[in-house]
């Protein structure tokens, strides 16, 4: 692509890569509109020195105003804004998909990007969906041991985010759509002066996940109203003082049979039966062989595909954690380390599908799934889970009432 000419009508723009003044400018950013500054350029060596980077302006525009896009439903018509997420990153359509779907859930429209104030910290992938930092940190091959100044911040965002996931759980019932749950988790995230950090993560589009039914994880919040008899997953990831904090849990929403009570009540307690054998010395691996024996014990199946992950100022980093037996995972524990477990327990067979979102992750027979997750800490002597439940946490896990 070569860059046009006539940057501005006095040639007063400088030059996006050198500085000098500009009398080129970005064609597709004529194309969609975008701000000449930023986007004008002295020659086209500049304009070609700067294309790998300058063009994530283009991918960012289509996805913070999809509806600007030609050929896509403008605000204002039936639609205002609500589009089917395809792919990520890429354009959305009006248009379901067609899929050879596993269940009888659907994706139905979903909402324009929330906006974040300016005043909030941002990781680094938050304005082009890009993460830099992440995928080449030496911490996705060791295993970092945080020190105590990092362990408070982690304590901290922690908490907030277990309050995050709290604010979602008081408002989840039939009738309430996911994406306003995701409204919840977005405003009450900010409001604690964090980051929701799956926003734009990879081009995620929404503040939370939520998985409702046959959807393992990554489910993407959307205009379906929950119905009486769903359980629906919860993830809340915050980003706050430089640090992120991870944890879900799976909700009734109103009255649910009972073969899907068991399940979510197994897979809790997979999650609990995980954590109680951390501390320093055991495996990785070994959370895998506890989860894995207490799921095929109650007839269940594991997921594969996903794991648990090392979290701290990256979002995903080492170790992984696989919840199923028989894994190859490496290391053992150390005091210092942090890292979360979210075991995803099937009814049925343990394999998943994609859907076209390029996000959703459904149980490839169309049963349901759940799961929990918490981020913990490995201690001198065992384990802090950092997002642990608090006593102004609501009442929503009825085998915890009753016990």
């Amino acid at each position: 692509m070569a860059a046009g000419s006539d940057a501005g009508e006095s040639g007063s723009f400088s030059c996006a890569k050198c500085g000098k003044q500009a009398h080129l400018q970005c064609p597709k950013c004529v194309e969609l509109k975008l701000p000449r500054e930023g986007a004008a350029f002295c020659s086209q060596e500049c304009f070609k020195a700067s294309w790998s980077t300058h063009k994530s302006v283009h991918l960012k525009a289509k996805v913070s105003h999809p509806g600007d896009n030609p050929g896509e439903p403008k605000a204002g018509s039936t639609k205002d804004g609500w589009l089917y997420c395809l792919r990520k990153g890429q354009s959305r359509t009006p248009k379901l998909p067609h899929f050879d779907w596993t269940g009888s859930l659907r994706p139905y429209p979903i909402s324009k990007q929330r906006l974040v104030p300016g005043h909030i910290d941002l990781p680094d992938w938050a304005i082009d969906g890009i993460p830099k930092i992440e995928p080449n940190s030496d911490l996705q091959h060791h295993v970092e041991i945080k020190t105590p100044e990092q362990i408070e911040r982690m304590r901290e965002t922690c908490r907030l985010s277990r309050e995050v996931l709290d604010a979602a759980a008081r408002v989840i019932r039939p009738g309430i759509t996911t994406d306003e749950i995701d409204a919840v988790v977005h405003e009450a995230t900010i409001a604690a002066g964090g980051y929701p950090s799956p926003l734009n993560y990879h081009f995620f589009p929404k503040s939370c996940c939520t998985s409702v039914n046959e959807v393992i994880c990554h489910g993407i919040p959307d205009a379906r109203k929950l119905e009486d008899g769903d359980i629906v997953n919860v993830d809340i990831s915050v980003y706050y003082k430089g640090v992120h904090g991870d944890l879900n849990e799976t909700f009734f929403v109103g009255n649910v049979d009972e073969a899907s009570r068991r399940l979510v009540q197994c897979t809790y307690e997979c999650l609990e039966k995980a954590i109680a054998i951390v501390k320093p010395g055991v495996r990785f691996r070994e959370v895998g062989e506890v989860i894995n024996r207490h799921a095929s014990m109650s007839g269940f199946s594991v997921v594969k595909s996903y794991c648990g992950h090392g979290i701290g100022e990256l979002f995903h980093c080492a170790p992984n954690i696989p919840h199923y037996s028989r894994n190859k995972a490496v290391g053992v524990m150390k005091a210092g380390q942090t890292f979360t477990i979210e075991p995803m327990i099937n009814s049925g067979v343990w394999r998943d599908r994609m859907w076209p979102d390029g996000w959703t992750a459904v149980t490839a027979d169309g049963k349901r799934s759940a799961q929990f997750e918490h981020t913990l800490l490995v201690t001198e002597t065992g384990v802090e889970v950092l997002t642990a439940r608090l006593p102004s946490s609501p009442d929503v896990l009825p085998w915890l009432s009753s016990s």
